[in-house]
């Protein structure tokens, strides 16, 4: 791949002579160059670049077809299977397609049929009887069957299709409350482990055979029992699976089962308290972590000082704020507040932001939406985790921001330079601390006032260099030196900046791609 090529691509500002030659040469190539170019992502191409682009390709038909470019009258299902179930997917195919594509001779392609939504009962029956186990399972697992193709599937003799039938959404829940079960279905006949091996058989979860796929812990003894228990891990798991039914595998002997039962919404309180207080640790972090759990068995959590249930419990969105204090000292600033901290009311706010409590103070930091004097006052927290963590917060003003800086040092400047009211000076500032941290020099790279001046600072960085080659301020000189340079992603975003002088990009243009016959006509209907 050229990384240059693939950048001038993507640049929004690439001539149309230059994106015509190019839509011909990709045409010419077909393949990976194709491929890697992209040019089906672009929002510029004419309608004559379209049909080129998709009568030589049936993945690029595709992708033009999901962005809305093309239409069913542009495609031929039997030439361009592809792009016609593209547009299926989309819900823009026409009504005779799905039992064309159903008899279609690749089953890799009824196979994507299955998933499609929509399709009528008919259609859905031919993929149900399927010769090839994989679009039965397709069908079974990510389609919209009919009821009764939906019944057909759950008692379908092989255990991996009522595997991917327990996983489906769509599947009616009386028929996923018996695939828990097995009640009122036959005994399944094959699975994936006695498809291949002698039963009885038990994977070595150390197998070294390298064309082994099985894997560990497969097992069959002719009940194909991991399989069954792969079914009911995956119906428990399954948020249209009856409440009921899943509340009687509380007390089953499998882990994994009790876990994917402790993760359920809809259980009456003593299934939670039961499965809260399991011998083993990971059902009771799912059990801590369940929103669901009521107040009480919450408290009573909350005295057990285990870390990951404490953690489990801080994010209980109807969290005592009482109790807020206690789980404090162990949680870490994340990406975004704990749900009870986004839902505080602005006098509950105001109690966390005051609290004697660094890392309460924390926690409330990391909202985006604090009253300016809360705001403020956090920014002047004497505690660096605090400060941190409202660093970023709009509207601090600058002198807040260096005072922060000044106070806290490197340990604060990454968030400082987040900041998107932090002033251009003040960022080319940040990139001169002796050694630049490398999350200051990211972070800067991406600032919408980054100068041109910190944004050469930061190319001192690849991943950094990879940020800066596309914002607007990078100076032309630095810009046209990351053509050249070596570390992924860098060129083809620099060849990708639409301020590359015109010039330049003719020049870089005539070095990769031959002179040759423009695009004119589409080659043909995908």
């Amino acid at each position: 791949m050229d990384p240059v090529l693939e950048g001038l691509a993507a640049n929004p500002a690439l001539p149309p002579d230059l994106l015509d030659r190019l839509v011909a040469f990709a045409v010419r190539s077909g393949g990976e160059t194709l491929s890697y170019l992209g040019l089906e992502d672009r929002g510029d191409l004419s309608r004559e670049q379209v049909l080129a682009l998709a009568g030589c390709d049936r993945a690029t038909a595709a992708a033009l077809a999901r962005r809305g470019l093309l239409d069913a009258a542009d495609v031929d299902p039997g030439a361009g299977p592809k792009a016609a179930l593209a547009l299926l997917d989309a819900g823009r195919g026409l009504p005779g397609w799905p039992r064309l594509l159903a008899r279609h001779p690749d089953p890799a392609v009824r196979e994507e049929l299955a998933a499609c939504p929509g399709l009528p009962p008919g259609v859905t029956a031919l993929l149900a009887a399927d010769p090839d186990l994989g679009v039965v399972t397709e069908l079974a697992g990510w389609g919209s069957p009919d009821p009764e193709s939906a019944a057909a599937l759950a008692a379908h003799p092989h255990a991996g299709v009522r595997r991917a039938a327990a996983a489906n959404p769509a599947t009616p829940p009386e028929l996923l409350a018996a695939l828990l079960t097995g009640k009122g279905l036959p005994p399944a006949a094959a699975c994936e482990v006695c498809d291949r091996e002698p039963v009885p058989f038990g994977h070595d979860p150390h197998c070294p055979r390298t064309d082994c796929d099985l894997p560990a812990g497969a097992a069959c003894d002719g009940s194909h029992q991991s399989t069954v228990h792969d079914t009911r891990w995956a119906a428990l798991d399954n948020p249209a699976t009856p409440a009921e039914a899943a509340a009687r595998f509380a007390d089953d002997p499998s882990p994994l089962l009790r876990a994917a039962v402790a993760r359920r919404a809809g259980l009456p309180p003593a299934v939670y308290a039961r499965l809260a207080r399991d011998e083993v640790p990971g059902v009771r972090w799912d059990a801590a972590a369940n929103p669901a759990l009521g107040e009480a068995l919450v408290r009573e959590l909350a005295t057990t000082g285990e870390p990951e249930v404490l953690r489990g419990l801080a994010r209980h969105p109807r969290l005592p704020l009482d109790l807020l204090t206690a789980l404090a000292g162990g949680l870490r600033a994340g990406p975004e507040p704990l749900p009870r901290i986004a839902s505080a009311t602005a006098a509950e706010v105001e109690e966390l932001a005051g609290s004697a409590h660094p890392g309460v103070r924390m926690l409330v930091a990391q909202r985006r939406d604090l009253p300016p004097g809360v705001r403020d006052a956090l920014a002047a927290d004497p505690d660096q985790k605090v400060a941190g963590a409202v660093a970023a917060h709009p509207g601090l003003a600058p002198d807040l921001l260096r005072a922060m800086a000044a106070r806290h040092g490197v340990r604060v400047l990454a968030q400082v330079a987040a900041n998107p009211g932090a002033p251009p000076d003040l960022l080319e500032e940040l990139v001169r601390h002796d050694p630049p941290p490398v999350r200051v020099l990211r972070a800067v790279a991406v600032h919408p006032r980054a100068t041109a001046a910190a944004l050469h600072a930061c190319l001192a960085d690849p991943k950094a260099r990879v940020r800066a080659a596309a914002h607007p301020a990078l100076a032309p000189a630095d810009l046209r030196s990351l053509l050249e340079d070596p570390a992924y992603g860098v060129a083809s975003a620099a060849a990708a900046h639409p301020s590359l002088p015109a010039a330049l990009v003719r020049e870089l243009f005539a070095l990769r791609v031959p002179a040759g016959p423009e695009t004119r006509t589409a080659p043909g209907r995908p």
